[in-house]
């Protein structure tokens, strides 16, 4: 995966350093050239020093060709006017964005831009979502040990109980959406096309959530 990051302060650096270690290809932008410090010496990634929302900048970083922009600037307003271009102008499949005054909610809302804002487990959450997109977090608990997921059911599933969907101390059902209804599944539920279900998983088994979801039974 490709990744652009708008901002090398702890949290950019932090999040470079992690998916790089993870063969991702990781590309930086900070205003501020002394920011690569925070890199780690032999870091295989790239930096740049630029304006995040220039275009050039984020061209000559390959923007065009990136599957994701995370902007974590210490400026809300460089964060959404760069997650901005990022999203309606080219098109970057995943664009997220942190941010520092919650009021500002609405306006990522509105663009349709995932943010996070809690400073002890940014990174975690970002990395979170960047390779478990399509499952993408409705809350987490604690600093983000424990999560609230909601996803629609693979058709291998349909007809089988939802309990034995379900993994002992990571993967738990606890809501099932049908027909305009929500109720709490029994351990006999058995699931049916078009369902809507959530789960409270452990963070780190949102891969193995993933993994249910997309494979067919057996395989």
């Amino acid at each position: 995966m490709k990744v652009l990051i708008a901002g090398c302060g702890r949290t950019g650096a932090a999040l470079a350093v992690r998916l790089s270690a993870e063969k991702h290809d990781v590309r930086l932008i900070d205003h501020d050239d002394r920011a690569r410090n925070l890199l780690p010496p032999g870091f295989p990634g790239h930096f740049r020093t630029g304006n995040a929302f220039s275009r050039p900048v984020l061209e000559a970083e390959g923007i065009e060709e990136s599957d994701a922009f995370v902007a974590v600037t210490s400026s809300d307003s460089t964060n959404i006017v760069s997650a901005r271009t990022a999203k309606e102008t080219y098109r970057v499949p995943s664009v997220m964005a942190r941010i520092y005054d919650p009021r500002r909610a609405d306006i990522y809302r509105e663009l349709g831009i995932p943010t996070v804002a809690s400073v002890r487990w940014t990174v975690s959450r970002i990395h979170q979502m960047l390779l478990h997109r399509e499952l993408s977090p409705e809350y987490a608990f604690g600093n983000g040990e424990t999560l609230l997921v909601c996803s629609p059911l693979p058709a291998y599933l349909h007809g089988r109980r939802l309990s034995a969907f379900e993994v002992e101390g990571e993967i738990r059902i606890v809501e099932v959406s049908r027909a305009g209804r929500s109720f709490v599944p029994l351990h006999s539920t058995t699931a049916e096309a078009n369902d809507l279900v959530t789960f409270v998983v452990d963070a780190t088994a949102l891969g193995r959530l993933r993994g249910f979801l997309n494979k067919e039974w057996g395989t």
